[in-house]
Parts: structure tokens; C-alpha cells; sequence
């Protein structure tokens, strides 16, 4: 891995932004000679008080050390929210780090974090930085028939080839997105994101799509539903809590409020669980 490879990436997040951007938000007229989408470089360049040279070597993902003066200038140009704001200084905080060998070692649920999810009485399960399923509980065996594991993105783009979408499918495909692209700044050329990413991008146009949106999001809670065989249809809201100080593994916990059909249904399905 070399410092390099998190300049690319810096360059990607910011062509896609500014190819979102529209002329017309920033008051000016959109002309019948543009030939691009969104901005042109310049016009960014003078938005966020650099020159065009320096900003476009941002974009080639040249060597450049750009201040923290410089990347508010640039994420307000941008118009980034908080999370696409940390997520580009991140980016740029790791682009101008010299490369460092890098010693990866495989994900392991510690013994006291199988212990807790099996204290759990709601579906829970534990996943790596790059959605790996590692570990589960028995309400999460009765919740998903057929559990194992397996990638929990790739199944869900597996899941909506083979059994059609469930409803809130691109909700959830966004928040995994989000966990993926944060393990994939962290460390761009590990080669389980990349065997993701490769695989994915084979098998859908769609992930294709999202991918390169380079969409950033902080999810640490959300919903899922889950179509069921014998307890009918469960929306559940899900927490995502990782160790202090560690990128992974997680684990995900659902849980219904109290009183709701819901939770009556989850109660049901601990008849199931084994």
C-alpha cells in the first residue's frame, strides 16, 4: 500500500462531487457550450480560493499537501455535509502519510463478544470491517433461515436477484455501502475489498452505480425489514457498536419497541430459535 493509492482516492471523492454540483446552485448561468457534468475545475478552484493548477493536481492525485484552510475551502465549495467532510480529511490526512507496511490479520470474535451475543434475546450478529458475517445468535438464525458465512452486501444484491427486493432493500444497501467505503478509506488495497468490490461490480450494473457515487455515511443505527416464513413481515431498527478504538469486528443488534406489532412478531419468532 502507498500513500498514492489514498491520493486516488481523494481524486475520485472529489471529481465525483464536483461533477454533482449544478451551475445554476451557485448563480451561475449554465451555458449552451458546457460539455461536462457539474462544475468546470476552475469554477471550483475559485470557489474554494485555490488556483485551478493546485486543485486540478488535487484531482490527478499528485503530491500535494492541501491545509486544513484549504480543504474547508474546498468542502464548502463542495457543499459537503459534516460526515463527506471528515471523509475528505481523512482522505487527505492519510494521501500525505509516507507508506507504511502494512501487517493485516483475520477478524476473530473475541470470547466475551460471543458470550454477549449469545446473552441477547433479539437477533444479533457480528461482521467485519468489510461486512463478513462471523458470528450469530439464535433469534438471528431463526430471523434469517439459511444464515452462514457470508457477505452481508453481496448477499443482499444476491437476495434481490433471487427473491426480488424487499421493501427498504436500497436503504440498507446505502448504510452497508457506507460501512465498505469507510474500511475501504482506511486501507484501499485490502484484498477482501477489493475481492468485494471486483465481485460485485461484475455481477451489477446497479452496485456499479452506487459505488461510484463514492456516497459516505456514518451509520452506526437504521431499519431492515425482513420478510419471514412463519412470523410474516419485521421491521426492526438495528444499532452498530464496534470496540473502542478498533475498525472491526461489529455487532449489529435489532431490536423492535416495546408494545409494537413488531415486537409481538419477534416474540413469535423466539419459537423458532435454536
Amino acid at each position: 500500500m502507498t500513500s498514492t493509492v489514498y491520493a486516488r482516492e481523494l481524486a475520485d471523492f472529489l471529481r465525483n462531487r464536483r461533477s454533482r454540483l449544478r451551475p445554476e446552485e451557485i448563480g451561475l448561468a449554465p451555458g449552451p457550450r458546457r460539455r461536462v457534468a457539474g462544475l468546470r475545475r476552475e469554477e471550483l478552484a475559485l470557489l474554494a480560493g485555490v488556483s485551478t493548477d493546485y486543485y486540478q493536481r488535487l484531482e490527478q492525485g499528485r503530491d500535494v499537501r492541501p491545509s486544513d484552510d484549504v480543504l474547508t475551502g474546498i468542502a464548502r465549495a463542495l457543499a459537503l455535509n459534516a460526515e463527506e467532510t471528515r471523509h475528505l480529511r481523512a482522505l487527505a490526512r492519510r494521501a500525505q502519510q509516507p507508506p507504511k507496511p502494512r501487517r493485516r490479520t483475520r477478524e476473530t470474535v473475541p470470547e466475551s463478544t460471543h458470550r454477549l451475543l449469545h446473552s441477547l434475546h433479539t437477533p444479533a450478529v457480528v461482521v467485519s470491517r468489510h461486512l463478513d458475517l462471523l458470528a450469530w445468535n439464535a433469534m438471528a438464525a431463526a430471523l434469517y433461515p439459511g444464515i452462514g458465512p457470508t457477505n452481508a452486501l453481496v448477499d443482499m444484491f444476491d437476495h434481490a436477484e433471487a427473491h426480488g427486493r424487499c421493501p427498504g432493500w436500497r436503504e440498507t444497501v446505502l448504510d452497508y455501502l457506507g460501512f465498505l467505503r469507510a474500511a475501504v478509506a482506511a486501507d484501499p488495497e485490502h484484498p477482501r475489498a477489493r475481492e468485494i468490490v471486483g465481485t460485485l461490480s461484475i455481477r451489477s450494473d446497479e452496485f456499479r452505480q452506487l459505488w461510484a457515487r463514492h456516497d459516505v455515511r456514518e451509520s452506526v443505527s437504521g431499519s431492515k425489514t425482513f420478510p419471514h416464513p412463519q412470523v410474516g413481515e419485521l421491521r426492526l431498527d438495528w444499532d452498530a457498536y464496534t470496540p473502542p478504538g478498533r475498525t472491526g469486528p461489529i455487532l449489529i443488534v435489532y431490536t423492535a419497541a416495546p408494545g409494537s406489532a413488531d415486537a409481538e412478531r419477534l416474540q413469535l419468532l423466539a419459537t423458532y430459535a435454536r
